[in-house]
């Protein structure tokens, strides 16, 4: 591999060109590999061949049926089979299977009889979008808004769950906007229309023109550099980080290394990016020691506010229903990602089974923020001032999934000091009502969201973003601990010391699953660990990480009868303990379109299963409480939230006192005359 460091920068004044050339060492797969493009293609055969379906069908879901744990950490699975995991729908029937790639044999094959669907096809989508555009009826409705259908985009809802004894068929509804003059087609809505499409038949089951508001004019709406006018805006100098020791990466296949870190990284056409096997070097043990045996995120739950007809089911899970890694979109150098950075591709399956390429669907990068890793001033000692300063380098991996109208920029954050900072920020597009009003002092009645401009109103919403963290804190057995603050009083006799109280700290370790849940700012704990209690450092401590919430920690405030929530009953409380099990991996559920809430997290935890001193996953929810201002139209600049996981005598001593000091004078008179 070759790597350009500074690739594409022009006209300095000093120009480094640096060229790192990696090991000619062939890559070997890794167990864990995401499915290649000829393996994928190799499942479709395997399906196709077999007498088990009719025609047509369809692929929902093609993915790595990942080793079991135990064989990929004793390395027995480098030398196995490779197996994939295949949902498809034939017959009106779905089929979920387990295919031995090796030996392109079915290995087993299941027909799914519960409830809820697989993941939506871009394909089958793309078909129902396009048929309200000549449905007669639709276009009467155009017709007597006085709108052109030449106009128009539609766009997909799924339909939900609400008490529904029996939802027999594949449903879809769809929704219009205007887009004609303006690319931001979703702050247009055509409001009152509401289209229900059958999805295996493709055919409009349902239409209903319930009432007429005005379309919001597109004058505004455009975010386009050539369309947004003048730019008047503030204005920033270009920027680039230069490496003129050449990068710190090294990628082999989806190993990746960097500092003291190494992980695996992989692609999932439901979760996205998938890193596994994260371990770090300790200096003082001369070895890696492992911190999680695999993490992504699990679901995307995004109910909205309004209860009127054409928005109360908008209560979407956008990795079970849509396909997180499905709608990533692919990172455009120097704008998703900085100059340095490193690439990675993916694969997935269409409805035909064909394999899809999404090109750049990850960035790795060294950031360089300008930040402090630690540093002290002394000045104490006579004649003479000590400062040490270490700057803050950490490594990046990013994604970016575009779920209709919002973009998540998804980070995951490794640091030097052994932290891993999950990072997940909004930006993109409101989803809007089309509404009457153009002034706020027209509104007496609870409108369920904020007019942001005339005749739009953006609506209330949540997001909660809940992430799956196998941890493997230095071996696979570890427990849950809560450290929660006891205030101590001394009593007015106690002559011992002049204070009247102080503060202690008294530890629990959750012995079940019930112990573990926690609602963060209502439970009283001061720290939450995850602790390997077989190991400990030097001085007797017990060797763990931290759990630090960040500025996301919003819960759910739905009502419990309410069938969105019901379907996402974990999204009441941040975080959960679980017994490691392989086949609990989506919070939501296996099949979550249309679900009844009878498969998800908060149902599997119900069983109280031990959690103390066994192979357990945290499950961690970032939620955020959506409340739009107008400062989000057209479109919404990045607020961001997430959580970090910090060592806690998992070392000696801070790793980072032995830290070599970067050289001030490493480059200069490095200007740009023009860009």
């Amino acid at each position: 591999m070759t790597i350009i460091s500074l690739s594409l920068l022009r006209n300095f004044s000093l120009l480094v060109l640096l060229l790192s050339i990696s090991s000619s060492t062939a890559y070997s797969s890794h167990p864990l590999d995401p499915l290649t493009s000829s393996e994928i293609a190799s499942a479709r055969q395997i399906i196709l061949s077999s007498p088990l379906f009719t025609s047509p069908t369809t692929f929902h879901y093609v993915g790595l049926d990942e080793p079991d744990k135990a064989e990929v950490l004793s390395h027995i699975s480098s030398s196995t089979s490779r197996h994939a995991f295949i949902i498809v729908r034939s017959n009106n029937q779905t089929h979920q299977l387990s295919i031995d790639l090796t030996a392109s044999s079915i290995v087993s094959h299941e027909i799914h009889t519960g409830s809820g669907y697989p993941i939506l096809t871009l394909e089958e989508q793309g078909a129902a979008i396009m048929l309200p555009l000549s449905y007669p009826p639709f276009l009467e409705s155009l017709s007597k808004r006085g709108l052109d259908v030449k106009d128009v985009v539609c766009s997909t809802f799924t339909v939900g769950w609400f008490g529904e004894r029996q939802l027999l068929k594949r449903l879809i509804k769809v929704l219009c906007f205007m887009a004609g003059e303006t690319a931001n087609f979703y702050m247009r809505p055509v409001e009152g229309v509401l289209i229900i499409v059958d999805l295996e038949a493709m055919q409009i089951l349902s239409y209903k023109d319930r009432v007429q508001i005005p379309v919001p004019k597109a004058n505004g709406t455009d975010y386009r550099s050539d369309k947004v006018g003048p730019f008047v805006g503030p204005e920033t100098k270009p920027g680039f980080v230069v490496q003129p020791q050449g990068t710190g990466i090294q990628i082999d296949g989806h190993n990746v290394r960097w500092a003291n870190w190494k992980f695996h990284l992989g692609y999932d056409v439901r979760a996205g990016a998938v890193i596994s096997l994260a371990s770090i070097y300790d200096v003082n043990k001369e070895t890696y020691r492992s911190i999680l045996y695999r993490t992504f995120v699990s679901e995307l739950f995004v109910p909205y506010m309004d209860p009127v007809e054409e928005w109360y089911f908008r209560t979407f899970f956008d990795a079970g229903e849509y396909g997180f890694g499905l709608w990533a979109s692919p990172l455009q150098p120097r704008a998703d990602c900085p100059t340095h950075a490193e690439f990675m591709d993916g694969y997935y399956a269409d409805q035909n089974g064909k394999p899809v390429k999404v090109s750049n669907v990850f960035c790795i990068f060294e950031r360089y923020a300008g930040d402090i890793a630690w540093r002290h001033t002394e000045i104490g000692i006579p004649g003479e001032t000590v400062t040490e300063v270490r700057p803050e380098v950490s490594l990046v991996v990013r994604m970016v999934s575009t779920v209709g109208n919002y973009d998540y920029v998804m980070d995951w954050e490794f640091k030097t000091t052994g932290s891993i900072q999950f990072r997940v920020s909004l930006t993109g597009l409101l989803e809007v009502k089309g509404t009457a009003y153009t002034h706020t002092n027209q509104i007496n009645s609870d409108q369920h969201g904020t007019l942001i401009a005339e005749n739009t109103m953006a609506v209330y919403h949540d997001h909660f973003i809940t992430y799956h963290i196998d941890l493997d804190i230095d071996g696979t057995d570890n427990s849950f601990q809560k450290l929660k603050l006891k205030p101590v009083k001394l009593s007015d006799s106690d002559n011992s010391s002049p204070r009247r109280s102080y503060w202690t700290v008294v530890t629990e370790t959750a012995e079940t699953e019930s112990d573990a849940q926690v609602k963060i700012g209502s439970d009283p704990a001061a720290d939450l660990l995850i602790v390997n209690p077989n190991k400990k450092t030097k001085i007797g401590n017990t060797v763990g990480y931290r759990l630090i919430p960040g500025s996301a920690t919003d819960v759910s405030i739905l009502a419990d009868d309410d069938f969105p929530q019901i379907r996402a009953r974990y999204s009441k409380k941040q975080v959960w303990v679980t017994p490691y099990n392989k086949s609990e991996k989506w919070a939501a559920g296996l099949y979550v379109d249309q679900s009844r809430g009878d498969d998800n997290l908060a149902n599997w935890s119900h069983r109280n299963r031990g959690i103390k001193n066994k192979d357990i996953v945290l499950w961690y929810t970032a939620g955020f409480h959506h409340i739009p201002y107008q400062e989000d139209f057209p479109l919404m600049p990045m607020i961001s939230g997430g959580f970090e996981l910090r060592p806690s005598n998992f070392f000696e001593r801070n790793s980072l006192i032995n830290t070599k000091h970067y050289s001030r004078q490493l480059i200069s008179n490095c200007t740009v005359t023009s860009y």
